[in-house]
């Protein structure tokens, strides 16, 4: 009962907010009159939604697959590079700059380049998903395997603990927050550039839903793509934060919401 009692007192008021403003909506749209075709109101969308609810879900099944496998790819080769840069200041300077130059690029330019190179099937997705991770997840990594204590890391050289030993005691640990404040900022970038890359290439996915949606100008099934996409990224961010509280659960920054 205090679970659930604790539950309800974080989803009461979002769920409170969005049902007011979703009747904020559907009236504004029926004392303008505005056409359905324009802005559809909430009704409508919902309707939409339950003429075929496992639709939308195996379309949104398809993206999160895509961004997770570019989530994971990114990630890697990101932490993998914090590793080597937060030992060596050469390192860091040489691949920051190439790294910062990558976050710059717009989506619309990157999206035909990856068709072209990688072809029109899962891959030029995964890799567009794995370029929006890279660069939060590599400066939250650098952060966290260098934001370590200082009397820790004095008493592990004292015992001549090897760099092995020192990253993975006590550098890891560091990062972890960081990690998983990186995640959750990641995972939704993962889903945008799924989305964006399924415009150019593919024949499944939310993003190709929206993308035919909006030249039909069927702008009910559009908004029932976006309500499932944001659903999902609630879910994965409500996931994440349950999986950071258990693993650290150690951590003051837990502790301290609980």
């Amino acid at each position: 009962m205090r679970r659930l009692a604790k539950a309800l007192t974080y989803a009461l008021p979002p769920l409170l907010a969005l049902a007011a403003l979703l009747v904020a909506w559907e009236l504004y749209v029926d004392w303008r009159d505005i056409s359905i075709i324009v802005v559809p109101p909430p009704s409508a969308i919902v309707e939409r939604f339950f003429d075929d609810p496992g639709y939308f879900w195996e379309q949104a099944w398809y993206t999160l697959y895509e961004a997770t496998l570019g989530l994971i790819v990114g990630s890697l080769l990101a932490i993998g590079l914090a590793v080597v840069m937060s030992h060596s200041q050469t390192a860091e300077r040489t691949v920051m700059p190439l790294a910062l130059s990558m976050k710059m690029m717009p989506l619309v330019a990157i999206g035909p380049v990856l068709v072209i190179a990688m072809g029109f099937g899962t891959e030029p997705k995964v890799a567009m998903a794995a370029l929006l991770c890279f660069f939060p997840t590599l400066v939250n990594a650098i952060t966290g395997f260098r934001d370590v204590n200082i009397g820790a890391l004095e008493f592990m050289r004292s015992i001549n603990a090897s760099r092995w030993q020192v990253f993975w005691k006590l550098r890891w640990p560091s990062a972890l927050p960081f990690l998983f404040a990186a995640l959750k900022v990641t995972y939704p970038l993962a889903l945008t550039g799924a989305v964006v890359a399924e415009w150019f290439v593919g024949n499944r996915g939310l993003g190709l839903v929206i993308y035919r949606a909006n030249l039909k100008l069927d702008t009910p099934t559009l908004f029932a793509a976006i309500a499932v996409l944001a659903i999902t990224g609630i879910a994965i961010y409500g996931i994440i934060s349950a999986l950071e509280r258990r693993v650290l659960f150690w951590h003051e920054s837990v502790r301290n919401t609980q």
